[in-house]
């Protein structure tokens, strides 16, 4: 296992369930608890568990939930608890069932790689970076390690590699230096730019746990404050494309132009643990390793590996957690023989949908640069009536957030009810 992320974890957790050892590599050195560390740079800005993200961490590690509550993780009701606005009317605010997770990017890895340690035969070494496969001329047999700093690497057999190194992996340079086709790319780049700041949490002060303000068609900037372990609000303002890029000086004035007041509220009165950070974040790349003819056994890629998302949605996490599940069940289907075509295959049906939401998202700004086909404007078209209704109607706002959440495929936003209201409550209001 290449890279100790969120995916290169759970992708350990299920591959201990089929092999005697897992080794998993990683070029940082980790931390002993929660900590920043330098291998996962968007650790210091807002995170949390989607609904379905939430379900598959729990099922693969019963009780993490409660242990990461414990530590300062916040259960929510994602509907009830959290302040939507994605049109210009905060949504209803109802029990929903959607369970979700708001905690530090930290204490997550933390949490995960605690449990991943303790499992038999797994073992976990950081320093270590992987600098090459090892190939037999039919599949890969391991991976060349090398300790940080050191002169003299190692060859690493394996019966699976597994390639969770991130957004800036190195796997279709390998796999082209084996001879095999590189994976071809779709690009979008939103030229997002974030300023965040932790702010001091005073539980109970609020009746709300996350204020989540999306950009729009018609308003190329948001903002997100979740509250999460350390009794602290991790704030982000967002601005898409130029001209709307908030900066660290002017937070208060870029958060007045909000349509909901109560993040500007927050971070008026709420007090600085730290200076603001701002950062421009790459574009969103997904690499259609399903597409490519010929592949070696071997090796697989996970993760940001395989499509890094723009982070505004939310949904890296819980699609690395849904995609470990297919990396089991590829497994158990049909042993390693063939296994990366299968794996690929059921990984690229959970990326369809949240890179068709965040990839259209993006596209419906016209800042942005990218293919805009008929298909994307009609469900752009039909999504911005969705997000307006969504403030006027509880029915549709839960089946918005559901498909969101991955817990319902898009078919729900299309049945006769959701449409007949969203086409009621979507029209144009004040």
């Amino acid at each position: 296992m290449l890279g100790a992320s969120v995916a290169g974890l759970l992708a350990a957790r299920v591959l201990s369930e089929s092999f005697a050892t897992v080794t998993v590599f990683d070029r940082d050195t980790l931390p002993a608890g929660a900590a920043n560390r330098k291998g996962v740079p968007q650790d210091e800005y807002a995170h949390g568990f989607l609904a379905r993200g939430r379900q598959v961490l729990e099922g693969l590690f019963p009780g993490i939930v409660a242990e990461l509550t414990a530590e300062g993780a916040i259960p929510i009701d994602i509907m009830r608890d959290c302040v939507w606005v994605t049109g210009d009317r905060a949504m209803p605010r109802v029990a929903s069932g959607l369970a979700g997770l708001c905690v530090s990017r930290p204490l997550i890895e933390a949490g995960v790689r605690r449990r991943v340690m303790a499992l038999p035969g797994v073992t976990v070494l950081d320093g270590h970076e992987a600098t090459g496969l090892l190939f037999d001329g039919t599949r890969v047999t391991g991976a060349k390690v090398l300790p940080v700093g050191g002169a003299t690497g190692r060859d690493v057999a394996a019966d699976l590699v597994v390639d969770a190194t991130g957004r800036g992996n190195r796997g279709p340079t390998w796999l082209a230096e084996l001879g095999f086709e590189r994976p071809a790319e779709e690009r979008v780049d939103p030229r997002t730019v974030y300023v965040s700041r932790d702010y001091r949490r005073v539980p109970g002060a609020q009746d709300f746990t996350a204020i989540l303000n999306a950009a729009n068609a018609g308003r190329p900037f948001g903002a997100v404050a979740i509250g999460v372990d350390g009794d602290r609000w991790m704030t982000t303002l967002i601005g898409i494309g130029t001209g709307q890029e908030p900066t660290a000086g002017a937070m208060l004035e870029f958060a007045a132009k909000l349509p909901d007041p109560r993040f500007h509220q927050l971070i008026s009165t709420a007090e600085p643990l730290g200076p603001p950070a701002r950062v421009r974040l790459p574009p969103s790349v997904r690499r259609r390793y399903e597409r490519i003819r010929r592949l070696p056994d071997g090796l697989v890629a996970i993760g940001d590996a395989i499509c890094a998302f723009n982070p505004s949605y939310g949904q890296g996490m819980t699609v690395a957690a849904v995609e470990a599940l297919q990396l089991r069940d590829a497994l158990r289907s049909g042993g390693r023989a063939g296994l990366p075509r299968r794996f690929y295959t059921r990984a690229a049906k959970v990326v369809d949908v949240p890179w068709d939401i965040a990839v259209g998202a993006d596209l419906a700004h016209p800042e942005v640069e990218g293919v805009r086909t008929g298909k994307t404007r009609l469900l752009n078209a039909y999504v911005a009536k969705i997000q307006t209704a969504s403030g006027f109607d509880a029915a549709v706002a839960g089946a918005f957030l559901r498909v969101a959440n991955m817990t319902q495929a898009p078919p729900a936003l299309f049945t006769p009810g959701v449409v007949a209201r969203t086409l009621w409550f979507g029209r144009q209001r004040r």
